[in-house]
């Protein structure tokens, strides 16, 4: 068992220096660490939803307010939970973030944008509750993985665009200042109809091809997108590190900032599993565009 766990500590250890930061600035002061209380199984959904979903809120024992970021987990759209985040959850809480840790409804019982309605609906539950939990309105980011990257990597792009996807449940309050996006699907035109794509999107791409460019969040980036901080696995066979790349090839071409964390010799569920050595990185991402949000709205 000691020996076990000593290989484990070392592949971990391994793996943490295997990795590339493209566009990496210098770190900026951390918040301080701090407590935190958790209000578990919220429910963020209006009683004639189509399905009642489920947060958990995460709340910095401090003074005054500070920043906020919502969290989305993966599984391909059709399934896992929030279960799946709450270690992040623990650790932004614990750097002074409140932190909303969401559910949304799968496919293939729902299909898109079902799942987007969701996180717009959860983004706007959580500013009309800023006061109580502490709060700045204006310093709210974004947090998902795989699937979950996806959808909170739309839900940013199509705030500022005036498209139909951003009502009636989105506005200007759905837009995050800032999006950490890992694994991130892209360009769902990339993977064909496969199982995942064709049960979320509600058919063929050769059926529907306007879904699949709709659904797809490459199409919908503009100059006015926010700032993005992507990780990924080098060896990601199931979403391609090319994915990424052509991604952030589209944000510098509209000239939107942007990181880049390549996590070499990992595929996609260990690019996750291992996000520990990312997620100082990725912290530091949030805290930096919050705090630049909040002192421009001072300013």
């Amino acid at each position: 068992m000691k020996l076990f766990t000593f290989l484990a500590t070392l592949t971990v250890t391994a793996l943490a220096g295997c990795a590339s930061h493209k566009n990496a600035p210098e770190q900026s002061a951390p918040l301080p660490d701090t407590e935190f209380r958790v209000e578990s199984v919220v429910v963020y959904t209006p009683a004639d939803w189509p399905e009642p979903l489920q947060a958990d809120i995460y709340v910095p024992k401090r003074k005054g307010s500070g920043p906020g970021v919502m969290l989305v987990h993966g599984g391909g759209w059709e399934r896992r939970s929030r279960d799946d985040m709450t270690w992040i959850a623990e650790e932004l809480a614990g750097r002074g973030f409140v932190v909303m840790n969401i559910d949304y409804r799968f496919a293939p019982e729902y299909t898109f944008p079902s799942q987007l309605y969701d996180l717009q609906l959860a983004m706007n539950w959580l500013h009309s509750r800023a006061d109580t939990y502490g709060l700045e309105r204006d310093a709210i980011g974004a947090f998902g993985f795989s699937s979950g990257a996806h959808l909170v990597s739309l839900m940013a792009l199509v705030a500022d665009t005036g498209h139909p996807l951003n009502e009636p449940h989105g506005g200007a309050k759905a837009r995050p200042v800032a999006v950490v996006a890992g694994g991130l699907p892209a360009d769902l035109r990339a993977f064909g109809s496969g199982k995942l794509i064709r049960q979320f999107l509600g058919g063929e791409q050769s059926e529907i091809p306007e879904v699949y460019e709709t659904a797809s969040p490459i199409t919908h980036i503009t100059a006015s997108a926010p700032p993005f901080f992507l990780f990924h696995g080098g060896m990601d066979m199931l979403v391609p590190v090319t994915q990424a790349e052509s991604f952030r090839a589209e944000l510098n071409e509209h000239q939107v900032e942007n990181e880049l964390y390549l996590m070499h010799l990992r595929g996609h569920v260990t690019s996750f599993l291992t996000a520990g050595t990312v997620l100082d990185e990725a912290a530091d991402f949030l805290i930096r565009h919050t705090r630049q949000e909040q002192q421009a709205l001072k300013d």
